[in-house]
């Protein structure tokens, strides 16, 4: 819930402006959720439909707990490419009964990650970069972190305030426009600007 479009997309275009979120919407993966290097996506059998929402990931590079928006810089310098898999189906039926999203979005090998990066690498602010997914070789969804309703170092100001951030710990920053289902059989390539960071087949 971090890009205004691709809440638009899951929702009522006419509701948007109501569901924009005034604070960060967060939940949390376990560390069974991530593929392993060179490790497939299986796909589950307790939903129907699981959709890619591909983001920009930081990691944590040292312990902090009520981190300050101005020092949150400090606490992060890798970025990458990651894919949070949801279990779009189940998704919905948790949300209809006001339920956690934690079994739709925390399942095992829910989070493909792509190799970091240094972020003085980038050559650019980490609140502009471009990132997309091809799908079978073909785009299908491109953002770029200047379009984000709560910035990097917001969001981990904010997440500090409930649980101490670990060295290591991984943030998955929100998806733009143009989530969608995968199938088995195909291939996922997460790309910061150019740069090919992550590669996953669908099991």
């Amino acid at each position: 819930m971090n890009y205004a479009a691709h809440i638009n997309e899951l929702h009522n275009k006419n509701e948007q402006n109501a569901l924009i979120p005034l604070e960060p919407v967060i939940f949390s993966k376990p560390d069974s959720a991530i593929i392993q290097p060179g490790k497939p996506f299986f796909v589950p059998d307790f939903a129907e439909r699981f959709d890619y929402e591909t983001e920009i990931v930081v990691r944590i590079n040292r312990a902090g707990k009520d981190i300050g928006e101005r020092f949150a810089h400090r606490y992060y310098d890798e970025v990458t490419v990651g894919i949070d898999f949801t279990a779009r189906d189940l998704q919905q039926k948790l949300r209809a009964k006001g339920l956690p999203w934690e079994l739709c979005k925390g399942f095992d090998g829910s989070a493909g990650i792509g190799k970091f990066m240094k972020v003085e690498d980038l050559g650019t602010n980490v609140q502009n970069i471009d990132f997309h997914l091809n799908k079978n070789g073909e785009t299908v969804q491109r953002g770029n972190t200047r379009d984000m309703l709560f910035t990097i170092d917001q969001i981990i100001a904010y997440v500090s305030r409930f649980f101490i951030l670990k060295t290591g710990d991984l943030l998955f920053t929100g998806t733009p426009l143009g989530v969608g289902p995968i199938a088995e059989g195909d291939v996922l390539d997460g790309f910061i600007g150019e740069k090919q960071l992550l590669h996953l087949r669908i099991k």
